[in-house]
């Protein structure tokens, strides 16, 4: 099944200063998405085959898209994290199975690697309510620096029957980052923690 694509968006954050500091180079985040038709909504369905092949085509323009919007190459991206929101003619299980069977792996192809899981988020809401994208380092989880999280919002998404999916992206860890923890110059990228 195609995605039933009614709107796409993109947003850029960067930050230049915090707490009166320069951050330099600026801390930027990147996030796409899109709010599709929910297939199965208003009603239950057992077999959420659908919506998982929907979350494998997500992952992939979505990441594109993403990356494509903070300017720099795969390679170059931190941290990654997607997230979805359903509508209220809709249940969280349809938000589960576009993010966690099949989105993924082409979100990791889209930023050339990805060992770490990749930190997710899913929720029940309507038009304008804010989706808050959790993120993490793309090959170490206990990389502290990049805990951290980008909020989007639509003022006309998720109508009732419609499903709002994002991907975050980062090019770095948080601003002015100091609460310890694996550095990024340590990784080693083996196992997704370390």
């Amino acid at each position: 099944m195609t995605a039933e694509i009614r709107k796409l968006a993109v947003f850029v954050e960067e930050t230049l200063r915090e707490m009166g500091r320069p951050v330099a180079p600026p801390a930027r985040k990147a996030a796409a998405v899109a709010v599709i038709a929910n297939p199965f909504a208003g009603r239950y369905q057992e077999d959420l085959s659908d919506l998982i092949e929907i979350g494998a085509e997500l992952g992939g323009l979505l990441g594109q898209k993403a990356v494509a919007a903070l300017g720099v190459a795969p390679g170059a991206v931190h941290s990654y994290g997607k997230a979805a929101m359903v509508g209220e003619a809709g249940e969280l299980e349809h938000a589960a199975a576009i993010l966690h069977p099949r989105l993924g792996a082409p979100l990791r192809q889209a930023v050339g690697t990805g060992a770490a899981l990749v930190p997710s988020a899913k929720k029940m809401g309507g038009p304008g309510q804010p989706l808050l994208i959790p993120l993490g380092h793309k090959d170490a989880a206990f990389v502290r620096s990049h805990f951290d999280g980008m909020e989007v919002s639509l003022n006309d998404s998720p109508r009732a029957g419609e499903i709002m999916v994002a991907v975050a992206v980062t090019d770095s860890g948080r601003p002015l980052a100091r609460v310890g923890g694996l550095q990024v110059s340590e990784i080693r990228g083996e196992d997704g923690l370390r």
